[in-house]
């Protein structure tokens, strides 16, 4: 059996579960449709946490190890929930060598998650990139849409303020 990734506790609806079932049951007779199942799962839960891994197994009669090996291939499938402020921290090497690393432990630390995680009330979600097209702004990170560059560690108290 495979372990849960996110310490974020599942919430799925009743509603949510019915839209799901609804999609495998229009596709579980092509196992080939086992990727458009994903990617509609994740349209309604917005990731795709253990529980509706197995709800997708089951229903298509694949494997869950088939499921979760599906999931964490494709970059376009989220294990853990992003949050209502999605942080990303350009770890390219422009940033990097400008101190990007440090920018991230430090939101690590604030924020009490790691990397590719999101804080239990679901408010702050936290990854690293490879570039975003600002090098000239390095060492960068962006809330949601909103660009923050010229970094220092000593800046990101004040970012997450902002949110709070």
């Amino acid at each position: 059996m495979l372990k849960k990734l996110s310490s974020v506790p599942f919430h799925g609806t009743a509603e949510q579960e019915a839209k799901l079932k609804a999609v495998i049951e229009a596709n579980k007779h092509d196992k080939s449709r086992l990727m458009a199942v994903m990617q509609e799962a994740q349209g309604i839960y917005e990731y795709l946490p253990i529980e509706v891994q197995n709800m997708i197994a089951e229903g298509m009669g694949v494997s869950l190890e088939k499921v979760y090996g599906v999931a964490t291939f494709y970059a376009q499938f989220s294990l853990t929930p992003k949050g209502e402020c999605h942080i990303s921290v350009c770890l390219g090497t422009a940033c990097y060598v400008k101190g990007s690393g440090d920018i991230y432990d430090k939101l690590q630390e604030i924020l009490g998650i790691g990397g590719d995680e999101c804080t239990p009330d679901r408010k702050f979600s936290l990854t690293a990139c490879r570039c975003i097209g600002a090098c000239g702004l390095a060492p960068v990170l962006t809330v949601n849409e909103e660009v923050y560059g010229r970094l220092g560690v000593d800046d990101v108290e004040g970012v997450i303020a902002k949110y709070r």
